[in-house]
Order: C-alpha cells, then structure tokens, then sequence
C-alpha cells in the first residue's frame, strides 16, 4: 500500500469540479470528488463510506475497471495533462479499510412482501439483489454453477483479482437474507413462465455465454476463452498445450494468453488483426502480458489451421494493414506460424436460442431488447449486462442493474408497466 503522503499528493491534485465530470464518467455515478477531498483531509473512515455507501464493489471496480475509459476518461485534468489516478485514490482506501478491519453496516428498509428472482450471480445479478434486499424485497438469486461470482469467479484470473473480495460481497448478500439456488440454469431446469408463478419480478443477468469462432478446421486443441478461463480458475488445467496462439485483441486475450503460460503451455502468442493502437486490450493488461512472457503479433490475421490425425501443427495467416480502422488483408503475404493449441477470444454473445425459447426478443446487434429502463419485451421481466449490452464492464453492469432496479421498483410503487 502506497505512502499516505503520497496518497494525499496524488488527491490534491483533484480540481474537485463542480460540475464533476469524473462522476458522470463513472457508470455508478460515485461522488468521486467528495471521497477524494476526504482523503486530502486524512478522514479515510469518512472516505471509505462514501465508496461502499455507493458501490459495494468498489474494491472489485478500482482493481479491474478501466478507469481511463470512464471516470479518469472524463477528468478535466486529463485534457491538457494527466488526469487525476482516481482508480489508485479508490483502491488506496478500499485497501486501508481492509486492513483496519472497517465494515459497513447494510440498512435494510421495511420488510416487503413482493418476491424476485435474480438469475445469474455475476456483478449485475449480485448488485441487483443487493439494491433491491436494501430495499425490503423477498430476493433469490438463481446461478448455474455450483459456485456462486460468474465472471467474477469463472472469467478473470486470481492473479487479476483475488476470490476473497467476490466472496466478501457473497457473504454480505447472505447475511442480508437473500436467498441462493445454484446450479439452476434458465433453460434447463428454470423458465421465466415458471418462476412468474412464483415471483412478482425477474431480473436477468446471466451474461453473454455463446463464444464467438469462425471456422479454421476439425481439430482437438481449439478452445474458446470462456472454456479456458473456466478450466483455469477451477484448477482443472489443460495439458500439453504446446505452443498456444490466441486469436483476440482484448483483455479477455490477454487473460488467456497469460493463463496458457501459467498452465504449462511452451510459449503463448496473441495473434492480433490490427494494429497496436486498435487493440482494445488496456495498455496496463497488455504490459502486465508481455511481462508474464507473452508474444503478442500484431496486423496477424489467422485464416486456418494445418496438421495431421485431429493434431494442429501450425496456423496459416496472413498479415493485413490498417484503414480506417479496419483490418485488410496484404495480398500474397501469407505465412505459416508454430501451433499446438489455438484459443477463440473474440468475444462472446448471448444465447440466443434459449433466450428466443424463454419469449425473449433480440435488437438488430444480436443483443437482449431492453429499453432504457431496462425492461424486456415480457412483462416483469428486466435485464442487464452483457445480455443488453456489447464490450460491457463490471461497472457498466453494475450500473445497469441500479438502473433496473429502479425501475422495478417503480414498477412496484407506480404500477409503471413494459411498454
């Protein structure tokens, strides 16, 4: 943990705008000048509360968020020099309430009797059940797996993010007396027909789960980097990786490209249709990437994979250059690059065949239909995340469960109906 001079220098060096642009920049709106003028004054207990009165994940947020995109991204400060390190300034006293031991009491409103169910235990899942048991609702969270945290559990590494901060926000949630159902999968063995018979609202935050591929051949070490990631965080590790190529420019990419090298595999190499400057990886993930020993190759395209007997022994590409943001193909330059294992991390999209069979409709992007409250085309029925929402982040699901949860509760109190 940094110097508390240091600390305060670095929150001195906040404007504390009035019109706080960083807020707005923050999908959870926090009252960032406030909690930093409370460090300028040394009144971390004060600050602290400010954080988690707002967001209890705000330990969680300044750790993986990509701060410079929203609140550092719309610092004043950042237009002529360096904005203010507000992802630093949050994680400072996040990690200075841990090691005072300081918690925060939850309030829970007047008991209600309305139930809701909450399928998915990932961040909007588990922020919504939290706003809305704060609220005095009957809330049980419904999640596929045997272990409760989505993508926070199975997605990002330990090594990114430690288990203990996502079982500290379980454990709240479990002392608030919300209830828990795991491997209960929407589709499966739980339908929104069903759990409206039995609950006055449902809330989806099951996430996109359908991995984005295109077909480079019929061969057994070809993973997507949900399948990785999971495999990786349960510890059942892959062997005989062999050299791995990760076909991706995100930090999804930069995740799997990191766990190839921690589960064994002889070199890992991001192969990337662009440039540096269009990978949409943080600069931070790509850094720490490189350090762990990862080869990343840029303006790459992967057009298949070659080998013998199901076995891959090398990807065929070609290398492409960049107009107008877009990756284009450079004529007679193919060549061939070492391969054992190739990893899909391009994406992921929503199941849009079990959503579809659940009434569900889609918008023209292949993205769950919400509209601006957060309400699906069934009636009671809310959603958010990345069901909703494409290249989302931990704080922008975070904040579009808040947003549903208001309108829920609308719902409730003024009979405001789906349109």
């Amino acid at each position: 943990m940094e110097n508390i001079e240091k600390i305060k220098e670095k929150a001195r060096y906040c404007l504390n705008c009035k019109t706080k642009p960083c807020s707005k920049g923050c999908p959870m709106k926090t009252n960032i000048p406030e909690f930093i003028s409370k460090i300028t004054e040394e009144k971390m207990e004060e600050a602290y509360e400010i954080l988690r009165e707002n967001n209890i994940f705000s330990h969680i947020c300044s750790i993986i968020c990509p701060q410079e995109q929203q609140c550092e991204g719309a610092c004043i400060r950042g237009i002529k020099q360096k904005p203010t390190q507000i992802g630093s300034l949050e994680r400072f006293v996040n990690e200075w309430a841990d090691e005072e031991k300081i918690k925060i009491n939850v309030q829970i409103k007047d008991e209600r009797k309305e139930k809701i169910a909450v399928i998915g235990s990932g961040p909007a899942g588990l922020e919504c059940a939290y706003e809305l048991r704060k609220s005095g609702f009957q809330v049980t969270i419904f999640e596929k797996e045997k272990e409760l945290g989505g993508i926070l559990k199975y997605g990002i590494p330990d090594f990114r993010l430690e288990k203990k901060y996502v079982q500290e926000i379980i454990e709240i949630l479990k002392n608030m007396n919300i209830k828990f159902e795991t491997e209960k999968e929407l589709g499966k063995n739980i339908h929104i027909k069903d759990l409206k018979k039995e609950y006055d609202c449902i809330f989806l935050g099951i996430g996109a789960e359908t991995p984005s591929k295109y077909d480079i051949g019929e061969f057994e070490q070809i993973y997507d980097s949900d399948y990785f990631l999971k495999a990786y965080n349960r510890k059942e590790y892959i062997k005989n990786l062999g050299d791995v190529v990760i076909i991706g420019g995100g930090n999804v990419a930069m995740d799997s490209a990191r766990v190839a090298i921690k589960m064994g595999a002889k070199s890992s190499n991001i192969l990337y249709r662009r440039d540096i400057e269009h990978m949409p990886a943080r600069k931070i993930e790509l850094e720490e990437a490189i350090k762990d020993g990862v080869n990343p190759e840029f303006t790459t395209r992967v057009i298949k994979a070659e080998g013998k007997d199901k076995k891959i022994e090398y990807v065929k590409c070609i290398h492409t250059k960049v107009v107008e943001g877009k990756a284009m193909d450079i004529p007679n330059t193919e060549f061939n690059f070492k391969a054992d294992t190739v990893v899909f991390a391009i994406g992921l999209k929503p199941n849009k065949e079990v959503l579809e069979s659940e009434g569900l409709e889609y918008n023209e992007r292949g993205l769950l239909k919400i509209d601006d409250k957060g309400r699906t085309n069934i009636e009671g029925v809310y959603a958010g995340g990345d069901l909703s929402e494409s290249k989302s982040t931990v704080c922008r699901a975070l904040g579009s469960a808040r947003m549903a949860v208001e309108a829920i509760i609308e719902f409730f109190e003024k009979g405001d109906k789906n349109v």
